[in-house]
Formats: C-alpha cells, structure tokens, sequence
C-alpha cells in the first residue's frame, strides 16, 4: 500500500509540473527489482488529438502501371505528401531493355525483374499496391474500375473500384499488329517477360522438331526459319542474339542441321535502324551480310498462316510466300483498350494516341495525367499564338517589335516552345537578328506583325513526336514526381514561363526531353552507340559502354549482381538451351 501511495503521488506531482514530466523516476522496491513509472499527460494528449483533427487529409492518387514510367514516378515521389495507390496486372518491374537477351539465355528471365513491393518498401512513407488491370476510367466522377488478375483467386467479387483526386496513367502500350490478318494468332511478341520466355521456348522447340527422324529436308529448313518482322532496336537486337545464340551454342548441340538455319529481318522501310544515324544503319546491314543474316528492306507483311507469311515487295507489286518455323512481330506499338475507352470519354476519339499538354496534363480531362507510351505531348503551335506573342513583346504598343523587344521574352518563348530553339540552331541562327532578316538576307531593326509571321511561319515544322522509348519514360515520370512534390512551393511561386494567353506564369516548367544516346547491340560482341554531340561509335568498345550502361541502369544492386552474373556465366559456360 505504501508504494500505491507514493506511485499515486508522484503521478500527481507529475501532473501539477509539467517539467518534471520529462524525468524518468526509477527506484528499488521490496523484491529488489527496478521499477519505471510513467504517466501520460492528459494536457498533451488533448493536444495531439487537436493536431491531428486539423491536420488537412492527404489527397488521393492511384497510379496505373509499373513500367519504366510509373516506376520512375513512384521512386521520386514523396508518399507523405498522397494517399498513393498504385494498380498494376503484375507486380514486379521489368528491365524491358534486356528482353532481347532473354530470348536466347544470355541473361535469365527473373535477373531483370524487381518485385514491386521491394521497391515501395525502401521509399520513406507509403504506397498500397493492388495486383489487378484496370477495365474502365469513370473521369466524371473520378473513379476507375479494376479486376483481380491473380489466376488462383477464390474471392467471388474480382472487381473494385477506386476513387481518385489525381490519376497517373502509364500503363504502356501493346503491340500494333496493324490488323493483319493472322498476326494475332501465329506471331510471338516481345514486350513482357513471359513473351521472351515463351520465344525461347520455342526456338529450342524448332532445333528439337528438326532433328527428329524421318523429316524431309525442306520440312527441317521450315522449321529452322526464324522470321523478325520489323528493323527497329527490338527487331535488330533479337535478330543478333538469336544469331549468336545459334553459332555459338545450339550447332554444337545440333550438328546434324548446320547449314539448315536461316534468320531473316523484313522491314517496310528502305533500312533498318531507320531512326539511328545513317552511318549506324548501313554498318548494321554490312554486317548482317556477313554474318548471313537476310535483310529484306521495302517488303510489307499482308497475311500470316501457321506456317509461312505472305507478304508484298513494294518495288515491284509482287506478293512472296515464306515459309517459316517462328516468326517474331516487332513493327512499333498501338493503343490499349482502356486507355481508346477513356479517350472517347474525353473527346480524343479521332486521336490514335492519348493527348497531354507539355506539363502531362490529359487534354479535356481535370486531375489526369499520362506519361510514357501510352501518351504523346501535343506540343502548342508558334503560330496559334503568334498574335499574343506580338503583343506581350510590343511594350510600347508602337505596332512594331524591336529586337530588344523580342529578347525581352524570348526565354519565356523558348522555353514555352521549344521547337523555336530547334528551328534557330537548324538554320544556324546564332542571333535574333539573323531570324530578322528579310528574303535578301537584309537585316532589320524591327518588324510589324506580318513580317513577324513571315518571320516564324516554318518553326513549327521543327515539331517531332518522342519516341516510345524507356529514356522518354524514365525522365517523364522523374519530372512528374518533382511537380507533385512541389506543388504548394509552385502555387505560391510559380516557376514556369509566362502565359501569353492569360496573366501571370505557369506553375512549373514544362517538360523537356533530353536525349542521352541510343544503342544498338549488333552481336559478335560488336555494338552501335549514337550519342549526344552526333558521336557515333560501333565496335567492340561500344558493346562494353553497352554492358556499363544497362548495368548501371538495373533499379536495385540485387538485379544489378544478378545481371552481371548471368554475363560472367555466359562467357565461361555458354547459353543453356533448357527447354524450360
């Protein structure tokens, strides 16, 4: 009982002094031990009850997708500022790059993948992840519709729904068969994990079914017919690994159909590699000669059946027949059902693509954005607001700008469109005044409104779609993250460019694609690099900067170790031709 009442007043004593509530009272009692005594203040607790109550509730963002966009977005975004939910059919991330290399074993399926939930789970502040596709997007009443995708689900119900304040979409894009007849059915893609799994599974097939006893010699050559439809890097890069898959190990395990196999590449095109520099597509195709390759630019594929192509040589009119073993379709990306619903909902119907403005806002859709390739930027025209242009740069109101006049906004405008930049350093205009000169050459000091027109009728051929690539994802998703994360910092400073339609400035500076180089691995361990400062290289050293690079770009040191070892094992080992 004596210590009840010294326990009680010294509670009391706590209570009546709030300083001395910060001390910790330990003493010996009758058994020997040590006792701690402690007591929450009710004066604080109330406090903490109130702070709460005021504090403002978190706004709520569902992000769709877990692709180079959405997975960038998430790794920059701070998750204390949102109640994030992000919505994903699969639950891991994917280094899509090495794909290729999948394909034939140089690098395993599961050394390129990083369980999402490992990455959620070193970001401070948290995200709620939910294994399942999105169907529908209700943009009236910001809510979308998703189902479960788990293949061994018992729950009855599959189907939710999600609200939203902010929805980021960046699902991606799928492969654009261009409604070839047969495509569907009887062509292998590669643009997820299982794809590559499954084009690997089958190249060992056809080596396997080729070899079995009583087979003609043109049923071996069908089967041993590898077939890439489309030039691109995919298409390329699966051509030279599948090449060197075959020479160096499968016809030391196959002997038997050496001079059976055969790899074409069929591309619409005049070249492959058409969108790398020229000096870049002539070496890829000089040396896919050499190492036998067949290259058949200017064809286009019309038809596929379950064992040859049917497609049309443009020269000539003529439709060819081929027959083949595997054929993998890789001609670029289309539109997924989803995202062609929810451009209906918001007038985009006619559009092939979902529109955004240059800060990733959806047009005509409030608290939307998209990035990556499910979305295009659609760049403003120079010359839909030339006349405001004129007018916020003719101070004086004289009718006629100076060049002083015009530098004054030219930042703003520069940065406002950037297709002006592109168009001065393409005319290797230095200055203003050289934009200022007439059809003779003659400088001027200032120009009225029609010569200013005059002046900038062609920037806007200077306008270009980004490519559908994991670079343009990566920094749209970077950059997306940090204008949430400075959302209330903008809105009382915004940083952006002027409005010339309007007063004051954007809240953030728009987005700006910056190009850090392409590759294009040709094998025999011989690369392409086209890098910034029109720098190309090809050869062995730019296979090792590729090895660098797509080693340093692993999202985790787990895949960043594994992918290296699955190269150190491929050089001492060889590709293991399980058909697992």
């Amino acid at each position: 009982m004596r210590n009840f009442s010294f326990f009680s007043g010294a509670s009391k004593l706590f209570n009546d002094y709030p300083s001395c509530s910060k001390l910790l009272v330990l003493f010996a009692v009758s058994t020997g031990g040590m006792v701690a005594c402690s007591e929450p203040q009710s004066g604080i607790s109330q406090q903490n009850v109130e702070a709460k109550q005021v504090e403002p509730k978190k706004k709520k963002m569902v992000v769709l997708g877990t692709g180079w966009a959405g997975i960038s977005f998430m790794k920059d975004l701070d998750p204390s500022l949102y109640d994030v939910k992000v919505v994903s059919p699969r639950n891991y991330f994917a280094f899509t790059p090495l794909l290729p290399s999948v394909t034939c074993g140089t690098v395993e399926a599961r050394s390129i993948v990083e369980p999402i939930r490992n990455i959620m789970r070193k970001r401070t502040g948290e995200f709620e992840f939910c294994e399942a596709e999105c169907t529908n997007i209700d943009a009236a009443n910001k809510k979308i519709v998703c189902h479960s995708t788990s293949e061994n689900s018992s729950v009855s119900n599959r189907e939710f729904t999600l609200e939203y304040d902010y929805l980021v979409i960046a699902v991606g894009a799928q492969v654009n068969t261009f409604n070839t007849p047969g495509v569907s059915e009887h062509c292998h893609f590669l643009k997820e994990v299982e794809d590559a799994q499954k084009i690997r599974r089958t190249v060992i097939d056809c080596f396997e079914e080729a070899v079995l006893p009583g087979l003609r010699e043109e049923e071996r050559r069908r089967n041993l017919h590898f077939i890439i439809v489309g030039g691109g890097p995919t298409g390329v890069e699966f051509a030279a690994e599948l090449h060197d898959f075959v020479e160096e190990d499968l016809l030391k395990l196959y002997p038997t159909v050496q001079d059976l196999v055969k790899i074409t590449v069929i591309q619409s095109g005049d070249h492959i590699l058409n969108t790398f520099d020229e000096r870049i597509s002539n070496f890829a195709e000089k040396k896919f000669s050499r190492d036998g390759i067949e290259v058949d630019t200017g064809c286009r594929v019309v038809g596929v059946s379950d064992d040859s192509i049917t497609m049309k040589v443009k020269s000539t009119g003529e439709m060819e027949s081929v027959p083949y073993g595997m054929i993998v379709w890789s001609t670029g990306v289309g539109t997924r059902p989803v995202i062609r619903d929810f451009m209906e909902q918001i007038g985009q119907g006619k559009r092939h693509v979902l529109a955004t403005d240059e800060w990733l806002r959806v047009k005509g859709c409030d608290g939307v954005f998209s990035l990556g390739d499910c979305a295009t930027i659609d760049q403003r025209k120079v010359m839909d607001d030339i006349a405001t242009i004129f007018e916020a740069a003719d101070k004086d109101k004289s009718g006629t700008l100076t060049v002083k006049e015009f530098q004054d906004v030219l930042e703003d405008v520069l940065e406002r469109y950037p297709q002006v930049d592109l168009y001065l350093k393409s005319q290797h205009m230095r200055d203003v005044k050289d934009l200022w000169k007439d059809s003779k050459g003659n400088e001027r000091d200032e120009v009225d409104i029609e010569q200013f027109k005059q002046a900038l009728c062609h920037v806007d051929s200077q306008m270009k779609c980004l490519p559908a690539t994991a670079q343009v994802a990566a920094q749209q998703g970077t950059y997306l993250a940090k204008c949430f994360n400075r959302q209330q910092e903008c809105q009382d400073s915004p940083e952006g460019p002027r409005r010339f339609r309007g007063l004051g400035r954007h809240k953030f500076h728009p987005f700006r694609y910056r190009h850090l180089g392409q590759f294009a691995p040709l094998g025999g361990e011989q690369a392409a690099a086209e890098l910034p400062g029109d720098w190309v290289s090809i050869g062995r050293s730019s296979q090792w900067l590729w090895y660098s690079v797509y080693a340093s770009k692993q999202v985790s040191w787990r895949t960043r170790l594994l992918v290296v070892g699955d190269w150190s094992k491929r050089f001492v080992f060889g590709r293991d031709s399980s058909r697992i």
